[in-house]
């Protein structure tokens, strides 16, 4: 989807790197072994983006760190554009919308911390009917051109695992607010 309006494929790595999770910090080095790319172009477009001022950087120690800028004005756009592009869009609603009683969902892995790997790892917690969400998983994964690793947890279930997963980088998708 992105590659046909924007050519540079470096560019288009970046930017789901950075906004599919505003949280994500990279530096150039772990940039160009990630991506399997030089530095030089992992820097050109680095500058680039910068300098348009979609993404932020600052110094650590002699490492600059870049991150998404949650205060450009068209961060909420690309954040969006990014999770379409992923699909995550497609898969909450698919997922969560048909399934009843969910309570939160999140990803864990790779997709949690900006990396488009093909797999995505959904954890699901609420009252979930395991049939129905093997078969809308496999529709899904269908729709997005991504594998689709699912977990459902009952809320004691989540509640006994919560401090494992709270060690772990996540990126929530859906959560109902319930008053406690």
């Amino acid at each position: 989807m992105l590659e046909s309006f924007i050519t540079s494929r470096t560019r288009i790595k970046l930017l789901l790197k950075f906004f599919t999770n505003p949280q994500t910090t990279a530096y150039l080095r772990g940039l160009a072994d990630e991506f399997g790319e030089s530095t030089n172009g992992i820097r050109v477009e680095l500058n680039r983006l910068s300098e348009a001022g979609y993404l932020e950087s600052k110094a650590e120690g002699r490492t600059k760190l870049y991150r998404a800028n949650t205060k450009h004005p068209l961060f909420t756009e690309l954040h969006r554009i990014a999770a379409k592009t992923l699909g995550i869009d497609q898969l909450v609603e698919h997922v969560v919308q048909r399934l009843g009683n969910v309570e939160l969902a999140f990803m864990t892995g790779d997709y949690a911390k900006g990396v488009d790997s093909g797999l995505i790892d959904l954890v699901l917690v609420g009252d979930i009917d395991q049939t129905y969400l093997t078969e809308l998983v496999t529709k899904t994964e269908n729709l997005i051109e991504r594998k689709i690793r699912a977990l459902a947890l009952s809320k004691s279930e989540y509640d006994a695992l919560r401090e494992r997963f709270q060690k772990e980088k996540v990126l929530v998708v859906w959560e109902v607010n319930v008053a406690k």
